[in-house]
């Protein structure tokens, strides 16, 4: 998928996905119409764009002393905004935006990986090898 559009689309899917899926699994999210899951998506979209890189910023001390957590709050902060700013979505506590904040992240890390194309074979990412390798005794630097 070298396409920019049709990637965002997936992305998009993606992230309805998870959206629903949550609303199946959690008590206390829901929504009423597919428009409203559609402007759920474009908002959350939105707020992973723009504001969640700046939360990450300003937070960065607090998610490296909780090992990553900080950032799941971040995530369901985002969620809870998005339920309280978009008619027809709703999330009833900061647990469900807790919950479904989970749902959705682990939804996007594997289908983003599943629909991710193979790696080609070669060396581990990070070590290139410019220079042909030799077998005398010499160390080159």
């Amino acid at each position: 998928m070298n396409n920019g559009f049709v990637n965002m689309l997936v992305r998009w899917l993606i992230l309805a996905l998870g959206v629903t899926l949550s609303t199946k699994i959690v008590p206390g999210i829901s929504y009423d119409t597919g428009t409203t899951l559609a402007m759920v998506v474009i908002v959350l979209s939105f707020f992973n764009a723009v504001l969640k890189p700046l939360l990450l910023l300003f937070t960065l001390p607090f998610i490296v002393l909780s090992l990553g957590v900080g950032i799941w709050i971040i995530n369901a902060v985002l969620f809870y905004f998005v339920g309280r700013l978009v008619d027809g979505f709703h999330v009833a506590t900061f647990g469900s935006a807790m919950l479904g904040a989970l749902i959705v992240s682990v939804t996007n890390l594997v289908l983003s990986r599943m629909l991710a194309p193979p790696r080609p074979p070669g060396p581990p990412p990070g070590t290139s090898r410019t220079r042909p390798v030799k077998s005398d005794d010499v160390i080159d630097i």
